[in-house]
């Protein structure tokens, strides 16, 4: 069963290959110089850049031109891909000069592709508030999620630290995917040790990829991080439960049944939001992230299939989940149609 569904991933994957990285250059020389979309060449193209992905990925290579090419040959082919197929589509219901319509989509390829490179280096601070009976006095919360710390450098996490080192909190929660390479250099997290406040940490999927990631875990208190997985922290009047990735949601549920408490304003950290359904009848308020709100326009409608809450607050209840839309990007460094974020939440009493 292992090897059919390994067979399966690699014949999708190639697939998946030829539409991002050969499909809409092949679409582009169409357009302006009349060539066929396919040829024998885009199937040895896509042969090269499949064997290139797999090694890339298999090896956790860390060269920079392999990495550029396939994290940002991704974003670019992806927003390629749907606007090569807008043109083939405005080719087939109206009639305009080829060269004229590739010159058209090229251009738009080039513009959206710099915007999108653009947005991903801003980081926007967003504000929720979040009230309960439960709470006594006001407590100030950061929430952080999804910064790919080995896919984005040191100086993201910099930037994060420098967008919140003059913010009043009194914790810090970060929502998973804190680190998705283990080439990444722990000593970077060094900055957080100017942070003299609680930082509360869950891992996510990418931790669970880490070589001996049970070790790497366990190296996070040496900068201030305070590891949270399937455990619970006490603070005033809430109950902070870190719940970690890499289990059945079934799993997770009984972890967060054992340790809600009713007398408490119970606030669920987990990296993807799909456990809300089965506990938000005892819990206040739920934090996750794992979507990025699809990162780069239309990919957005494809994370929908598979995640209902994918950003923003929800409520159902008494109870409220926020999905942040993470505060990096995983793969290539490009946003369109969503933000990097960090979330200040104030809860306080009604």
């Amino acid at each position: 069963m292992t090897n059919f569904r390994q067979s399966i991933f690699f014949i999708l994957l190639f697939f998946v290959t030829y539409l991002i990285y050969v499909y809409p250059y092949d679409v582009l020389s169409y357009f302006l110089f009349q060539n066929n979309i396919f040829k024998f060449s885009s199937l040895l193209f896509t042969v090269i850049f499949f064997l290139i992905i797999v090694f890339y990925f298999k090896y956790h290579n860390t060269f920079f031109l392999l990495k550029l090419f396939v994290h940002e040959g991704m974003g670019i082919g992806f927003i390629s891909f749907w606007v090569v197929n807008l043109g083939l589509l405005i080719d087939s219901l109206q009639k305009i000069d080829p060269p004229y319509l590739g010159m058209i989509c090229f251009s738009s390829i080039i513009i959206i592709t710099l915007i999108s490179l653009f947005n991903a280096r801003l980081i926007d601070l967003r504000s929720i508030k979040v009230f309960s009976s439960k709470i006594n006095l006001p407590v100030r919360l950061i929430f952080i999620s999804d910064t790919h710390l080995g896919s984005n450098r040191k100086k993201h996490l910099e930037k994060i630290y420098l967008k919140i080192k003059d913010l009043e909190f009194d914790l810090l929660l970060i929502g998973g995917d804190f680190i998705d390479s283990s080439s990444f250099d722990l000593n970077g997290l060094d900055i957080l040790k100017n942070i003299k406040k609680p930082i509360l940490f869950i891992s996510g999927n990418h931790e669970s990829y880490l070589k001996d990631h049970e070790k790497t875990l366990k190296k996070l208190a040496n900068y201030n991080l305070i590891f949270l997985g399937n455990k619970s922290f006490k603070f005033r009047n809430l109950n902070f439960i870190g719940i970690s990735d890499n289990q059945t949601l079934e799993n997770q549920k009984i972890i967060a049944d054992n340790l809600i408490q009713n007398d408490l304003f119970n606030l669920i950290i987990v990296h993807k939001p799909s456990l809300w359904d089965l506990v938000y009848d005892r819990t206040d308020l739920m934090l996750s992230g794992h979507t990025h709100n699809g990162q780069i326009f239309p990919f957005n409608f494809f994370v929908r299939l598979k995640f209902r809450n994918i950003y923003g607050l929800y409520k159902k209840s008494n109870s409220k989940l926020y999905v942040s839309s993470g505060s990096g990007c995983w793969g290539p460094k490009m946003r369109l149609g969503s933000k990097n974020e960090i979330v200040e939440i104030m809860v306080s009493k009604y």
